[in-house]
């Protein structure tokens, strides 16, 4: 193995040479006109050429996930980029489409979304930090839209807004647990009516979803009117349009919309955009980047986020719909440490050989090939390999893969960039060349939204059974009502587990998902159910990692991963 694995991140990033932005654009046929420049090394494409590329053959699209995660995160965005630079090595024209990085876990506990070691994107530094403004936009509009609701009341409340059902929240793009309920409105009658109120991170709003969803600014601003906001008093669903400021929302977002063109370390073309959760959102980027990603390359490398139950699953069941696309091929990304960790293996001693262990993990890989070919894709198993995996893990993990008949490579895309993924990128090529599968949602727009809601648990997680909290029981009943019934359903769990018990690791049995509460959103198109304690606003871990981060007198940073 190479001592190259022993630099950070941050310092491969900083020692990588970048070409102009502009000099990435002419290569793919974009002329100056065609970006708005964000220093030297980023951009945005405009519009016009987007729209001037809608005649053009669409390439291939491979989606990229994963088995349930550890804590530290197994690599999955490092394998999508390096994966796309492997493509090119190749001499496919080939590129990337990922998500923005949300400030929050940059300085809590996951990290960024750049990739790593000499499969990033870059600039990393500025990407994981403020990067061209989108989120700030979302919110900046997210909370706009607070304070319209908000003096709407104080001015009189025209549309009967009750107070106690006001649904929409305000947006920071920060884990701060001390949010996420609060008191507003305080001080007297020229300060505001009191109640309570609540934050939510940004990328879990409905205008990032909104904006990631959206093929066009008619589709944003259409979405954006059709947020409900509050109940009346007669339990009337409140809206934006009822309120005539999803103009000025739009106003707001309309350069958010525009795609951000950057690059990897070995100058792969990369657009990314976007960064809904797949916890708590739908975990995609957006429509726009990977539609126009599709218009300029022969194949796109795009990702989901976390594992398979998450990510995978609402691309699979609400991006493909809303956008009009389908992959060609998935990979699914395994480590060896994760499933060892599945196995029962303590966290703290990941780092040694257990084949036991191994062997045991395996079952969650299991479950979400079945999840895959529950949607008829074709996939193959990419083993992210870290330092710290045996010989002998390494072929009992290989072999198993192909006892199961499933493609697997091999790739070390961390230290070797595309050169480590070679045999990763030729076997995806092989797989698409091969495929003849036609995929399948995995439940018609038809069905009940308890039938979508039990179709996933059951076939996606392995429940035996779905538990509904009082109020969910009666938010079905009003969300058909309100005829909402025929939105696709957005599951809110933890990622660590297959269940909604992040304890629960491997493949657990016989487990009952639990839905305690339901929440439109019609703007983005779906109706989310909450499992388990998972939160809408995070909080920050004991050692944040924030802790570890600092700026030298050059203004270069320090400590970024």
């Amino acid at each position: 193995m190479t001592t190259k694995k022993k630099r950070t991140d941050i310092e491969i990033a900083q020692e990588a040479r970048l070409l102009p932005i502009s000099d990435i654009a002419t290569r793919l046929g974009l002329n100056e006109e065609d970006v708005e420049m964000y220093g030297r090394y980023k951009a945005k494409i405009s519009f016009e050429a987007i729209h001037n590329l809608k005649d053009n053959r669409d390439g291939k699209l491979i989606l990229v996930t994963s088995i349930n995660p550890t804590p530290a995160g197994e690599g999955k965005s490092t394998v999508t980029v390096g994966l796309g630079d492997a493509l090119n090595h190749l001499n496919k024209n080939a590129m990337i489409a990922m998500r923005e990085p949300s400030l929050g876990p940059v300085m809590g506990m996951k990290g960024g979304a750049t990739g790593g070691g000499y499969s990033q994107v870059l600039p990393m530094d500025e990407i994981n930090l403020h990067f061209t403004g989108d989120i700030h936009s979302i919110t900046t509009a997210n909370n706009a839209l607070a304070a319209m609701i908000d003096n709407h009341i104080h001015q009189g409340n025209e549309l009967r807004i009750d107070q106690r059902r006001i649904v929409w929240k305000r947006a920071l793009d920060m884990n701060d647990r001390a949010l996420r309920n609060i008191v507003i409105g305080l001080g007297g009658p020229f300060q505001g009516v009191p109640r309570e109120d609540g934050f939510d991170i940004t990328v879990a709003s409905e205008i990032m979803a909104i904006l990631c969803l959206s093929n066009d600014l008619a589709e944003l601003k259409g979405r954006l009117s059709q947020i409900v906001v509050a109940y009346n008093d007669k339990r009337e669903p409140v809206t934006v349009k009822d309120l005539r400021v999803e103009g000025a929302l739009a106003l707001l977002l309309k350069d958010a919309l525009k795609p951000n063109i950057v690059q990897t370390i070995e100058h792969t073309p990369a657009l990314v955009h976007g960064g809904p959760f797949a916890n708590i959102a739908h975990g995609c980027n957006s429509i726009i980047a990977t539609k126009t990603a599709l218009k300029l390359a022969d194949y796109v490398v795009t990702e989901s986020g976390f594992g398979a139950d998450l990510g995978a699953e609402k691309f699979l069941n609400i991006k493909t719909r809303a956008a009009g696309i389908e992959p060609d091929a998935v990979v699914l990304v395994a480590t060896i440490r994760a499933l060892k960790m599945h196995g029962g293996k303590g966290k703290d001693s990941l780092h040694e050989e257990d084949l036991e262990a191994l062997k045991s993990g395996l079952s969650n890989l299991k479950k979400h090939m079945e999840t895959l070919d529950a949607f008829n894709v074709p996939y193959v198993v990419a083993i992210n390999r870290f330092v710290t995996d045996t010989d002998k893990e390494i072929s009992l993990l290989n072999d198993w893969c192909e006892n199961e008949g499933i493609p697997v490579s091999l790739t070390d895309v961390w230290a070797e960039g595309g050169k480590g993924g070679l045999d990763l990128a030729e076997k995806v090529l092989g797989t698409i060349e091969q495929n003849t599968k036609e995929f399948s949602p995995l439940y018609e727009l038809t069905d009940s939204l308890e039938t979508k809601i039990e179709c996933i648990a059951k076939k996606v997680y392995g429940a035996k059974e779905v538990d509904y909290s009082v109020k969910a029981k009666k938010q079905l009943k009003e969300f058909v009502d309100n005829g909402w019934g025929d939105l696709p359903v957005c599951m809110a769990k933890t990622q660590y587990s297959l269940s909604d018990d992040p304890r629960k690791l491997g493949r657990p049995e016989g487990f009952t998902i639990t839905i305690r509460e339901l929440k439109p959103k019609i703007g983005a198109g779906f109706i989310v159910a909450l499992t388990g304690e998972v939160m809408t606003m995070p909080g920050l871990p004991k050692q944040p990692a924030a802790l570890k981060m600092d700026v030298d007198a050059d203004g270069n940073a320090i400590g970024l991963f």
